[in-house]
């Protein structure tokens, strides 16, 4: 049996399934593809983020211990895995709105880990942690103008810096006291 062009008709069958093959191909990639990516960058986005904020948290705890923050990320999560006075934070209970006080927010998979801390979610690189380091000098000199005494007083851990090492956003600054514990995208 013949078309009325003269080809047979398993050629146009042929040309219509690879047109509709072509088609369902187009659509995956023009359209499904970005649209998964997108979802997956979101996500990630979001989870450093949780991460970020916990971070965050966890320098506030240590600062209320010791006096300042710390830029070793090992330490922290070793002090809230471990140490009593974050235990206590982390399982005290509000009594005023009857709800736990618990400061670190439960990641994506539903619950906080500490070790979730040290890496971010996309590129598994460490998150940057900075602190700054303040030196004081005062120098007493007598009325002969011969210096009889210079001390050095050095600060670490005043103000602290979390950035993320995929561009999703920083926490705090070293710089200026009015963004300690402010997130870049709040």
């Amino acid at each position: 049996m013949k078309s009325q062009a003269g080809d047979p008709w398993y050629v146009h069958a042929i040309l219509y399934l690879v047109i509709a093959i072509l088609s369902v191909i187009l659509i995956k990639v023009a359209i499904i593809d970005p649209k998964d990516a997108v979802e997956q960058e979101r996500f990630l986005k979001t989870e450093s983020r949780l991460r970020m904020n916990n971070i965050k948290e966890a320098e506030i705890l240590w600062q209320k211990k010791y006096g300042n923050f710390t830029d070793n990320i090992n330490n922290l999560i070793k002090f809230i895995k471990e140490d009593p006075f974050a235990d206590s934070v982390i399982n005290s209970f509000d009594s005023l709105t009857m709800k736990p006080a618990n400061p670190f927010k439960p990641l994506s998979s539903g619950k906080f880990t500490p070790d979730s801390l040290r890496l971010s979610p996309k590129t598994f690189q460490a998150y940057i942690l900075q602190i700054d380091t303040s030196i004081t000098v005062d120098t007493t000199i007598n009325r002969r103008g011969v210096v009889t005494k210079i001390d050095t007083n050095i600060v670490l851990g005043t103000r602290y810096f979390i950035e993320d090492p995929d561009g999703y956003g920083t926490v705090g600054d070293l710089y200026n006291d009015a963004l300690k514990n402010t997130s870049s995208w709040e």
